[in-house]
């Protein structure tokens, strides 16, 4: 199966977002390097996302996340 989110995504049109639960951190994923099933058998899974938070004062800070450390904190709202 072919990974429907490896090919790099806009941060104005990313392929998921999540927020954290009180809201003042925002991930926009904008690659992911495995299938999903993939993902899920491997606690290193990474996405490339552009992230905000309070220590960016409003812009995106771009880079590899840990797919698990994201799930933790945060909930998809797109």
């Amino acid at each position: 199966m072919k990974n429907p989110f490896g090919k790099t995504a806009k941060i104005d049109n990313p392929h998921m977002i999540f927020k954290s639960f009180d809201g003042s951190w925002e991930w926009r994923v904008l690659k992911t390097y495995q299938t999903p099933e993939k993902e899920k058998q491997n606690p290193f899974a990474r996405w490339y996302c552009a992230v905000k938070s309070p220590m960016t004062y409003g812009t995106f800070d771009v880079g590899d996340v840990y797919v698990a450390e994201i799930k933790q904190v945060a909930v998809q709202v797109k």
